[in-house]
């Protein structure tokens, strides 16, 4: 099996594998026990959340982005240009002291509390939410359940590029705005969406900033500077399955989502796993130090996976600045790609997210590119990371294409 679905998840790490191991046989006490055996437990996951924290976090500022370079629209660019030559003023650069990190069941569970919970918080004063057509479903399904409740969504959409238009975010942003919801790295197309923009314009309207960051920690700058609740999570990033994290600007504690002994700092309820915080913060730290290894290898394997699908055949979806190497989402138009999936069964690759792969429907990321379903259907997604090797992917680019010049040969 060549393993090309890096984005649904990673292959665990096998440090983190060992790290975890006595943890799950041996230290099996509960970390809020007072005794000997808990307070050891409970220290052993304080470590992690440093690892995760440091790892997170980089005090390297407020950097300032090129708003108007990926935008071919010149309005766009001028509206930008305005709005900047008018809120000049200095933008609150992160604090190292300013915010905790709140461990989860995993990356779900941290945006719904986010989102529920400053809803929660905020609904009496501000009415409006704004995010994006390409947002992960945990958020676009959470924003749907708020909007029963009262909340006016404002869903932005985005180019034939996959990315938000800077005037539509100037405009959508006001006084009304609660809560505005952004992810870094899209999880299907790779793209990079402005977050330090979109947080700066929140932030200047008093908005919270919350960011799905989940495929973009330690693959992508995440600028906390610009956010105040962000969410993790472990098993993108080579790490275990069933635990994320939120981390929380302080004075932007959402609302409990889970009731019950608040073991989390008094605000998120549930015993923790010593081996799983243990397996996060093990690929964490292990993240953190390869992340220019990483960065390079992926960076390498980008051009190799260009090269094999490349134009006229294969068509790139989403832009390609602005955009995580790791992930490439391609079509070629014409081909069946849930049947290449069902004639390349030595490959895991995929149509796009794994969170929706069973609805049976086109990709609501590729449709808001504005491609016909059909053109969706013809998509594919691969990614690669850290434990892919160069001629695996050969291999694999190459049993596709053999595969999709196989439909096109057949009779229509």
């Amino acid at each position: 099996m060549i393993y090309l679905d890096y984005q649904a998840t990673t292959p665990v790490a096998p440090e983190v594998a060992a790290a975890m191991r006595p943890w799950i046989e041996e230290k099996f006490a509960n970390p809020h026990s007072p005794s000997k055996w808990g307070r050891e437990a409970a220290a052993a996951i304080e470590m992690a959340r440093g690892h995760i924290l440091r790892a997170l976090i980089k005090p390297t500022g407020f950097e300032r982005e090129d708003y108007g370079n990926h935008s071919a629209d010149t309005l766009d660019k001028q509206d930008v240009a305005r709005w900047i030559d008018s809120n000049q003023g200095p933008f609150r650069s992160f604090d190292e002291g300013s915010g905790r990190l709140f461990f989860t069941s995993g990356a779900t569970e941290a945006a719904n509390w986010a989102l529920k919970g400053t809803w929660h918080r905020l609904k009496h004063q501000r009415r409006k939410i704004v995010s994006v057509a390409t947002e992960h479903a945990c958020v676009l399904d959470t924003l749907a359940e708020l909007a029963d409740d009262g909340a006016e969504l404002v869903i932005l959409p985005v180019d034939a590029e996959g990315r938000i238009r800077h005037r539509d975010v100037i405009e959508a942003i006001d006084e009304n705005t609660a809560l505005v919801a952004c992810m870094s790295v899209n999880n299907e197309i790779g793209v990079v969406q402005p977050i330090n923009f979109v947080g700066e314009v929140a932030h200047r309207t008093g908005a919270v900033m919350f960011c799905d960051a989940v495929q973009g920690f330690l693959r992508w700058h995440v600028p906390i500077g610009s956010c105040d609740l962000v969410a993790i999570s472990s098993h993108k990033i080579h790490g275990p399955k069933g635990i994320g994290a939120l981390w929380v600007r302080n004075g932007f504690e959402p609302h409990p989502l889970i009731h019950g002994g608040g073991q989390e700092m008094g605000i998120r309820s549930g015993t923790l796993s010593p081996a799983l915080c243990v397996g996060f913060g093990a690929a964490a730290q292990l993240g953190d130090q390869l992340r220019a290894q990483d960065a390079a290898h992926v960076q390498a394997l980008w051009h190799i996976a260009r090269e094999m699908f490349r134009a006229p055949e294969w068509a790139l979806n989403g832009m390609r600045q602005a955009r995580y190497h790791g992930n490439l989402n391609v079509r070629r138009d014409g081909t069946d790609a849930a049947r290449l999936l069902s004639d390349c069964r030595e490959i895991a690759f995929s149509l796009g997210s794994a969170c929706a792969s069973g609805s049976g429907r086109p990709s609501h990321v590729l449709r808001a590119l504005g491609l016909k379903d059909q053109q969706a259907r013809s998509s594919i997604r691969i990614g690669f990371g850290r434990y892919t090797t160069e001629d695996e992917l050969r291999r694999a680019c190459q049993m596709i294409n053999e595969a999709a010049h196989a439909q096109s040969a057949l009779p229509a």
